[in-house]
């Protein structure tokens, strides 16, 4: 994933807002890339600020990917890599990356092509009201899918039907009906659209409609019938082709760890989204990016996970540093600075 990085797109993005040495001097900033680095990093491997600082004092191979020297350069503390994790919320950054990636793998050509997939997932929030607020978080809201109830928010995308890029992302509280944030899933160009059974819509239909145009809405049942085996098959059609859909939310829960809501509030988790699926894009087509460049072999990053402490402690039986001492009350070691 090193070598796949658009590094010099990113740096470019964030440096204008990156803080300098004043004309009063005073102690320089850690290098961006060094901090954007480690900000990768806790993306790829759910770590919280504390848990990130704790990595890099512990793993060899971290310090490396984020070109810290053993011995020679200081290493970000938790307060460090918590203001360079705002500071792309903080001027908007995320959108602009997440754009920029995608420019970056159209440069590679991986473009768009005729076809969309929508989808939504509804992403968990923890309810518990065990903060300082004592009280669940209130930009999130509840909805029903099936049978079971869940609270929290949904991420709504749209993919390439052919390549499996994402190339549109919106989010919206849990309880908003997927079919109010279609259009915002649309690049405009295409010429087929395919999608699930919540965006039916007959004004819809009439808005994309016209030579060349096609669009694939799964079949609903009747109220208080069932489906007709034509439409059940007709189904079972769209769902193969929609299947590419998944992918993206595949990479981001089994690859990055994100089951639900790492933050308060629903600006947040819009930012870290935009990050993650723009990291899911890459990894998704690595292995073409790798062959387009020509890369040569990287070391691997070990997969180690903050919630998997036999494996850490595995890591840090070797070439650790020395730490600073620890406050008695600090959080959780995989806790960000600013969790719920």
């Amino acid at each position: 994933m090193e070598a796949v990085v658009p590094w010099p797109r990113l740096l470019a993005l964030i440096e204008p807002h990156y803080p300098r040495v004043g004309p009063k001097g005073g102690r320089s900033p850690m290098p961006l890339e060094t901090m954007l680095r480690v900000h990768v990093l806790q993306q790829w491997y759910a770590l919280g600020d504390p848990m990130a600082e704790e990595m890099l004092y512990d793993s060899d191979a971290m310090r490396h990917f984020a070109g810290i020297e053993l011995g020679d350069d200081r290493i970000p503390d938790e307060t460090t890599i918590l203001d360079l994790r705002h500071l792309p919320e903080k001027h908007q950054l995320t959108e602009r990356l997440f754009a920029d990636v995608n420019r970056h793998l159209a440069d590679q050509g991986i473009t768009l092509r005729s076809g969309t997939l929508v989808d939504a997932t509804i992403i968990d929030t923890p309810s518990s009201t065990k903060n300082e607020a004592k009280a669940r978080d209130p930009e999130m809201s509840s909805t029903k899918k099936g049978n079971e109830w869940y609270f929290g928010m949904k991420a709504h995308v749209g993919v390439d039907a052919e390549n499996g890029i994402l190339h549109s992302l919106d989010t919206a509280t849990a309880r908003v009906h997927d079919s109010r944030v279609w259009d915002a899933l649309l690049h405009g160009d295409e010429t087929s659209v395919w999608a699930d059974k919540g965006y039916v819509s007959a004004t819809r239909e009439a808005a994309f409609s016209g030579p060349g145009k096609f669009r694939s809405v799964m079949r609903k049942a009747p109220k208080g019938g069932a489906l007709h085996p034509v439409d059940a098959d007709i189904n079972r059609i769209i769902g193969m082709i929609r299947a590419r859909v998944e992918h993206p939310f595949r990479v981001l829960e089994r690859q990055f760890g994100y089951p639900e809501t790492r933050y308060r509030d629903l600006a947040k988790n819009r930012a870290q989204l935009f990050t993650l699926f723009a990291l899911g894009n890459l990894f998704l087509f690595r292995r073409r990016l790798l062959a387009e460049i020509g890369a040569c072999h990287r070391t691997p990053i070990p997969a180690i996970r903050a919630d998997r402490s036999d494996e850490i402690a595995g890591v840090t039986g070797q070439g650790a540093l020395a730490r600073p001492p620890r406050p008695r009350n600090r959080r959780s070691r995989s806790g960000s600075s600013d969790d719920p």
